[in-house]
């Protein structure tokens, strides 16, 4: 059987699943257009950034286990690109690898629209959110946005995707819920919301010191200076 980018089994979900998740792609493409966001992408070293940040991500999600059809565990990276690009074009960046999985074949085509919204548009609503609200509500400091966004964020933003696929996989009928709170759950939200926050953190953290200008959401005048 066949899996998904996301670890999503084409065939354990029904028809109007997938009806409504190109539904939902469809219409955050459209709200992208509108947002004028994709012309940032018109700058030579935007791109260039975007899609090496990309093909970066698509290898990290190559490397994945499974327990079972549809159940699948890696990191997501998702945290990162929406600090790096913001909401939108981390989004689209996630959509790009779930494009590329199907090509090779390791994924399916009728899946895209669920993953896309699962795995790519949720983790990224999730970790920009947290961004918005931290820097709302609390001190512009270096610290707090590395723990706050690289650490906490990407935690967050896992365990919201492995909540996600717990309830679709349960509304759907694919297995028990209490299969899957025993077998499932416990280490897609807790144990890789762990393994993405660490690894997501070195990696902004890396970013901010030696390459800020590779963070959008990060102003070193904003977070470093006169602290």
């Amino acid at each position: 059987m066949n899996f998904t980018a996301a670890g999503l089994s084409a065939s354990l979900l029904p028809e109007s699943f997938h009806l409504v998740g190109w539904l939902g792609l469809a219409f955050l493409a459209w709200r992208w257009l509108m947002s004028g966001d994709w012309r940032r992408l018109a700058e030579p070293s935007k791109l260039n950034l975007f899609l090496g940040a990309t093909v970066a991500v698509l290898a990290l999600w190559q490397i994945r286990t499974g327990i079972k059809p549809g159940l699948a565990f890696h990191l997501y990276g998702v945290a990162a690109l929406t600090l790096m690009f913001g909401f939108w074009r981390a989004t689209f960046s996630g959509v790009l690898i779930l494009l590329a999985n199907a090509a090779f074949g390791r994924g399916r085509w009728t899946s895209l629209g669920v993953d896309a919204l699962l795995v790519a548009a949720l983790p990224a609503a999730m970790s920009w959110n947290i961004y918005r609200f931290l820097e709302r509500r609390l001190p512009n400091h270096f610290f707090i946005y590395v723990l706050g966004n690289g650490f906490f964020g990407a935690a967050l933003s896992v365990g919201a995707v492995g909540l996600a696929t717990t309830a679709l996989m349960a509304v759907a009928g694919a297995y028990p819920l209490d299969y899957l709170l025993a077998q499932y759950t416990p280490y897609a939200t807790l144990l890789l919301g762990w393994a993405e926050a660490f690894s997501t953190g070195m990696a902004v953290t890396v970013m901010a010191v030696y390459r800020p200008a590779w963070l959008e959401t990060f102003d070193d005048v904003k977070y470093i200076q006169n602290k």
